[in-house]
């Protein structure tokens, strides 16, 4: 849960607040101006992807931004060249719409993701959500804020214990079709009652950071750029998110910037419970 809280005497933080919640407002007109129907441009990647003018104007107003006030950290993001990267100790890692699909279905869950990468670790993490007008942020050793730019609002986590769980909170996808995400919960719900809580891409994060999912199974394909954030704001306040063998990821560090599939927890709690799940799945 988060509790009201003093703004923090943080130089990045700060610098960083209203240049994310400008990006918030530049997507979320964007993302009324598809919904009304106005002329709105979509095109596919080489990988088959959409990519909308949504993402390119907030990755161009944001890689401007970053650059001026971290002129010596390189930006690895989605929309842009990236042949350089392994040249880099420190970089930002970015994705300037993540849920393009969720937003293209005129669903509202999608978000801005950036986190610093330092040594293939993720240090420092913001997911924002322009529908909800709120960001998610903090370092990797600290607990996260969350701060609403249309209240000046700021809020810190505090480790909470449930106490009694009725069930165990999954994310998914929507449309999750994978047979292995039916054997998955097939598992748990032979454990424990289970509520399935489909929601989009990274907004899942948010949630675990609310306490309304507790775990989420990931078996297709993601990129770097959508779990960095996730995973660095997991591992602040005691869970995390880990590759099918059970190791952390690790960034900006192998050929390609596709991940595998994931689990990630709350807690240590949800650690264990989702672990044991993951065991009984076909591989």
């Amino acid at each position: 849960m988060f509790i009201t809280t003093q703004a923090p005497h943080d130089d990045q933080i700060l610098a960083l607040v209203p240049i994310l919640a400008h990006a918030s407002q530049i997507l979320l007109e964007e993302y009324q101006n598809y919904c009304a129907g106005r002329e709105f441009n979509i095109d596919e990647k080489d990988d088959h992807s959409p990519v909308t003018q949504a993402d390119l104007r907030v990755n161009a107003y944001l890689i401007e931004q970053l650059q001026k006030i971290t002129p010596q950290i390189p930006i690895l993001s989605e929309e842009n060249d990236h042949s350089q990267r392994h040249e880099w100790t420190e970089c930002w890692l970015l994705d300037p719409l993540d849920g393009t699909k969720e937003f293209i279905h005129e669903r509202d869950e999608f978000t801005i993701n950036l986190s610093l990468i330092q040594n293939h670790q993720t240090v420092f993490s913001l997911i924002a959500v322009p529908t909800e007008q709120v960001m998610y942020l903090g370092y990797l050793t600290e607990l996260p804020y969350k701060y609403s730019f249309s209240q000046k609002n700021w809020e810190r986590y505090t480790p909470y214990h449930q106490h009694e769980v009725d069930a165990i909170q999954v994310g998914l996808s929507h449309g999750s079709k994978n047979p292995k995400y039916h054997q998955y919960v097939d598992y748990l719900e032979q454990e424990s009652p289970v509520i399935r809580r489909e929601a989009g891409s990274a907004y899942k994060f948010c949630m675990m950071l609310e306490g309304e999912i507790d775990i989420y199974p990931r078996f297709h394909p993601t990129s770097e750029w959508d779990t960095s954030a996730g995973q660095g704001l997991l591992e602040s306040i005691g869970g995390g998110l880990l590759s099918l063998d059970a190791e952390p990821f690790t960034y900006n560090q192998r050929d390609t910037v596709l991940n595998a599939g994931f689990i990630a927890f709350r807690d240590q709690e949800n650690q264990k419970i989702a672990l044991d799940a993951l065991a009984k799945v076909t591989r």
